[in-house]
Parts: structure tokens; C-alpha cells; sequence
């Protein structure tokens, strides 16, 4: 039933008026009735769900940088609504009018029904607007193709306004992106509420402690009970998500800043282009030194030639990329079956020591040979065509490599364990003098050469060496 009444306006409700009418092309009867059923759903937020502006600023606040849940989001957005960019747009706008957010929206797209690329602009206050942000990228994100769902490819913040660029991608990367730009804290939340006695216990040690406590690997920690060099790159593969040789120096140096100061191996690390520096309060010159060979060995094991120095309370890593470009031409001539192996050594000692800002030749030249005998056993794979090792091919590989190196041995193989007896070595001696520099590199590839064939649980026994006056070098290695 429609009832006729004359009422009487000013002129400043009529302005007030003026867009109600024009959205409804002149009809002052329609726009009067949409007035009336805004007022009656807001007269009802306001009587039962209407939240203080202090309590709701401190609600904003605290669900920042969380993703509602998808039954929450169903409920707030109809999914059928992705449908038409157009009718989104006029119900987000129509939505917040309700609850007087004072936020006004501008969704420009290729196509209403189904957009490849998206520019939402969203003014407002602050919170509230990265608020509805969130919302309206996770349910772009969640309700489109699953083929080739939106992703969010950038967002600019100026303050009172929000710009965010969406465009297709796969399923992956679309979620990665919500989670990177709006889910920063869902995952630690959600491991918190999963063992909050853990987490309570954990957070409460390093508070007492004014974050003095050290949180590693167990394999880190074992290697450390066990006296060897840990690497940690267990932990930087992980956040890698690929292994520590196809981690690139730009993307390695971060890591290790995250890793090393949130398990609070260190106190801080600073990066300079390529220059490492860290701060510690470690006062143990052993426990420094071990740590100072520990991050040279894995910046080495993911490809890169580091020099390390150290003072009273830092280690500065300093890139050495002309040792490493030298290194490689060694290790590529050593392939080659006709090259002089000698004299490629013997090339590179005399670089090596023509270097005279290189504070720990010694540990340069542990890297140079470990890697050369990595790379010999690996040329040696391929032409044989290995795929595992045992004790007797082990000996065959090292007993032609012995043969390019000039060496004089004699091999013994007794179960798993291999007794390896050098009994002349030309490349190390001259006269009756041992180059401690290429001995040790010698040495060092050796060890290069086993682990590489058996890992790092083999063991080497030293018995004998050439460079400290014994008629000969003896080796045991047991293999487990």
C-alpha cells in the first residue's frame, strides 16, 4: 500500500538529498524510501553492534597483519559478487556508508566480469582503509579462477589513501602475495596458539635473559659437541627453499643476517655491498676463531671466496672474487687430462702469496683444495659413470688422480676402512725441502675427495706427514 503525505523541506536537506536522487534518475519517491531503510539498518548497528572508535582503533590495530577467516569473508562478501566489478564496487561503497567509515572506493579493471588487471584506490583513515584493503585483496584472491587467480603485484601507501595493483597469476604466487603484503603474522599466531606453553616458555626465556639466549639447529649444536666447524646452512636452505650452492651473494649475505642475529649467534650484522661485518660479545678466542671458519666454510659451500679477520668484539667477511676466479681456472685446467697439475699449483701458490692483504692464507688455501678435490672426484663420476662409491672405487678414482699429481702410493683396503700411504710426492717437495703452503693444499684435497665420496661422517686418522719430517704420509680412512 503507498501513502500519499506532503511534507516540507529546506533547502539544505534537499542538497543533503541531491545524490540519492540523482542515483535514481529524478525520482524523489525512491530516493526518500532508500533514505528511510539506510536509516533503519543503521539505527539498528547502532543499537546492537555499534563499537566505541577508541575500541574499535585498538581492534584494527591488533588483527594488522592477519587474514580474516574464509567463513568470516564469506559472510562479509558474498562470493557471487566477484562476478561484476562494478556491483563490488557499489556494495563495498554502500557497506561502509552503512557503518560511517568515511572510506570511498575507485576499482578500475579490463572487463567487469572477468578481469585480468585491477587498480583499486581506497581513501579513508589509515587503519581502517588497510583494513578493507586486506579484506578486498583476499577475497579477489580467494574467489577468482583458480587457473589463474589475481595477485597482488604492488601496493602504494599515501597516507589517506591506499593504490594496489592486482593482475592474473598462478595459484601460488596469488596466496604468496596475500600473505607477503597482509598475512605477515598469521603463521607466527597460529604457532603460538598450537603450543602456547612452548612459545610462552621460549619467549620468557629471552626476555629474563635480555635475548642472551642462543636458538639453533639440533645439527648445528651437534656438530658443536662434536668439536667440528658448524655451517648452519641447514637453516638457510630452509628459508632458501633451495639448496645452499643455488643461493646467489645477494640473496646469501641477507640470510645470513636473519639467521645470525634471530638465533642470537651473534649480536648484530651489518652488510656493506659485499662486506660482512659482525658484532659479538664472545671473549673466548677459540669459540671466535671456530665461528669466524664456520661462516668463511659456508659463504665457501654456497660458491663464494671470503676473507675473515677479527678483533676484540667483531669478524669482518671480505669477498675475495680474484681468489675465486683464480681457483676456478685451476679447477677447470685440472680436467683437462693433458694439463700440468704441478705447475697449475705451483702458478697458483705464487698468486696466492703475491697476495699480501689475505690475513689467513691458510684457510684459502683449506677452500682451494677441498673444492679441487670435490671437483676431481666429480670429473671422475662422469667419465666412469659412478654413482655411489665404496672403498674399492674409491682407491681406483685416486689412484689415477695420484698419477696427474705425481705421487708415488700404495693403497690397503681392509673391510670399510682404507689405509692410503704416500711414499714420494714431487708437487710438495724440492730437494729436501716440503712447501708447507702446497702440502697442505694437497692434503686438503684429499679430505675434499672423501668427503665428497663418502660425506662428512668418514673419518681420517693423519699418522705420518711428509711436511713434519716422516719418510711418508699415512692416512687411515674409516668409511661408516
Amino acid at each position: 500500500m503507498i501513502v500519499t503525505r506532503h511534507i516540507s523541506l529546506d533547502n539544505d536537506c534537499i542538497d543533503k538529498m541531491q545524490p540519492y536522487v540523482q542515483k535514481h534518475n529524478g525520482n524523489f519517491s525512491a530516493a526518500v524510501r532508500e533514505i528511510i531503510d539506510r536509516a533503519g539498518k543503521y539505527s539498528s548497528l547502532r543499537n546492537s553492534s555499534t563499537i566505541d572508535s577508541s575500541l574499535l582503533k585498538w581492534m584494527l590495530a591488533e588483527i594488522d597483519g592477519r587474514l580474516v577467516p574464509e567463513n568470516v569473508l564469506d559472510e562479509i562478501l558474498d562470493p557471487a559478487l566477484v562476478n561484476s566489478m562494478r556491483g563490488l564496487e557499489e556494495h563495498l561503497r554502500s557497506r561502509f556508508n552503512d557503518l560511517e567509515w568515511s572510506i570511498d572506493f575507485a576499482i578500475r579493471y579490463d572487463s567487469d566480469s572477468s578481469p585480468s588487471d585491477l587498480l583499486v584506490e581506497i581513501k579513508g583513515a589509515q587503519q581502517k582503509i588497510k583494513f578493507v584493503a586486506s579484506i578486498l585483496c583476499q577475497y579477489l584472491v580467494k574467489n577468482s579462477p583458480d587457473e589463474a587467480p589475481l595477485c597482488i603485484r604492488s601496493i602504494g601507501n599515501f597516507g589517506d589513501s591506499l593504490k594496489i595493483e592486482l593482475s592474473r597469476s598462478n595459484k601460488k604466487d596469488a596466496q604468496n602475495s596475500l600473505n607477503n603484503f597482509f598475512g605477515g603474522m598469521d603463521e607466527v599466531i597460529q604457532a603460538i596458539k598450537n603450543r602456547p606453553s612452548f612459545w610462552k616458555t621460549i619467549i620468557g626465556g629471552h626476555l629474563l635473559s635480555n635475548y642472551s639466549m642462543v636458538t639453533v639447529h639440533r645439527n648445528y649444536f651437534e656438530d658443536l659437541l662434536a668439536g667440528k666447524i658448524p655451517m648452519g646452512e641447514i637453516t638457510i636452505e630452509t628459508l632458501a627453499k633451495k639448496p645452499i650452492q643455488e643461493i646467489p651473494l645477494y640473496e646469501m649475505l641477507p640470510l645470513i643476517k636473519e639467521v645470525y642475529e634471530t638465533s642470537r649467534v651473534v649480536d648484530r650484522v651489518e652488510i656493506d655491498r659485499e662486506t660482512v661485518i659482525l658484532f659479538h660479545n664472545y671473549r673466548n678466542i677459540e669459540v671466535i676463531d671456530k665461528l669466524k671458519k664456520s661462516l668463511v666454510a659456508l659463504l665457501e659451500a654456497s660458491g663464494h671466496l671470503y676473507d675473515a679477520k677479527s678483533t676484540a668484539n667483531m669478524i669482518v667477511l671480505t669477498h675475495r672474487p680474484d681468489v675465486g676466479i683464480k681457483i676456478n681456472e685451476i679447477i677447470s685446467n685440472l680436467k683437462i687430462s693433458s694439463s700440468r697439475v704441478d705447475q697449475e699449483l705451483i702458478m697458483f701458490m705464487a698468486f696466492l702469496k703475491g697476495l699480501k692483504n689475505i690475513p689467513d692464507i691458510s684457510m684459502s688455501l683449506t677452500l682451494l683444495g677441498r673444492r679441487m678435490g670435490k671437483s676431481l672426484m666429480q670429473e671422475y663420476e662422469r667419465e666412469n659413470s659412478i654413482t655411489k662409491w665404496n672403498p674399492e672405487s674409491f682407491r681406483s678414482a685416486f689412484g689415477s688422480i695420484d698419477s696427474r699429481l705425481h705421487r708415488v702410493s700404495e693403497w690397503k683396503v681392509d673391510n670399510n676402512n682404507l689405509l692410503y700411504v704416500v711414499r714420494k710426492c714431487n708437487i710438495v717437495a724440492e730437494g729436501n725441502t716440503v712447501d708447507k703452503y702446497v702440502c697442505q693444499t694437497i692434503r686438503e684435497t684429499f679430505k675434499g675427495a672423501v668427503n665428497h665420496a663418502f660425506g662428512t661422517q668418514a673419518q681420517l686418522e693423519v699418522r705420518n706427514l711428509l711436511s713434519h719430517g716422516d719418510k711418508c704420509c699415512e692416512v687411515l680412512i674409516r668409511i661408516p
